[in-house]
């Protein structure tokens, strides 16, 4: 029976990929820095549940001494957040707002994948997927804003870019996903537009189209749910 690790699963697109991998008969692991109602529906579904806040190397320490020698077939890094388009402006945006979003989206990704690559590289088939957004892509940018938001997502592409290319010989197939728009609690109040989907439907197609299909010979691109390549 293989194995994940699923960041930031008590809701959202996280909450729905646990879901999907605990009936594909993995052994999930669904973590999350709030152990509220999603964690323990996934708990009463045999997923094992922990509080790991990504933003925290002594949280994610504990982590991986509790998994000791376990093998982890998947590490999905799905946690993230995004402040308002009215905090996150050419004018508004500050410090305060760019560390907070590069905490979680880009410096969490990289702690957690750190810590946990010893577990990763004992899997016959190692996979790591990294949930980005378009707006990471510099060659796509059409509409500028979001400061902190898109450039964490362009930092955390880089990243994932980089594991891709020293984890290739070593067999580990590195996947940048772009879910799409989906209502999430990401953004509650944001307006969004009509091709905007469930995280249920967009997790499906993230594990359809892509995580549950490439190989290594796919490692270090960047893939839209539906699965076609997206641009650096």
């Amino acid at each position: 029976m293989p194995t994940a690790v699923v960041t930031g699963a008590n809701s959202g697109i996280a909450h729905a990929f646990a879901n999907i991998l605990v009936d594909e008969g993995y052994t999930v692991y669904a973590v999350d820095r709030d152990t509220n109602e999603g964690l323990q529906a996934l708990q009463a579904k045999k997923a094992h549940v922990a509080e790991v806040d990504v933003t925290s190397p002594e949280s994610i320490q504990k982590f991986k001494d509790s998994l000791g020698e376990t093998t982890i077939d998947l590490l999905l890094n799905i946690a993230g957040v995004a402040a308002a388009l009215e905090d996150d402006s050419l004018t508004t945006s500050n410090l305060q707002v760019f560390q907070r979003t590069f905490a979680v989206n880009t410096f969490g990704v990289f702690l957690l994948t750190q810590a946990l690559l010893p577990n990763v590289l004992k899997s016959s088939d190692p996979k790591i997927g990294i949930v980005s957004s378009r707006v990471g892509s510099i060659a796509d940018n059409s509409s500028g804003t979001h400061y902190a938001y898109r450039s964490s997502k362009a930092a955390v592409n880089s990243i994932g870019k980089s594991l891709a290319v020293e984890l290739k010989d070593k067999g580990v197939t590195v996947m940048l996903l772009h879910p799409g728009f989906v209502k999430t609690n990401l953004l509650p109040t944001a307006k969004m537009p009509p091709e905007t989907v469930m995280p249920e439907e967009a997790a499906r197609k993230l594990w359809q189209n892509i995580v549950s299909k490439k190989t290594i010979e796919d490692t270090g691109k960047f893939w839209h749910r539906e699965g076609y390549e997206l641009p650096w």
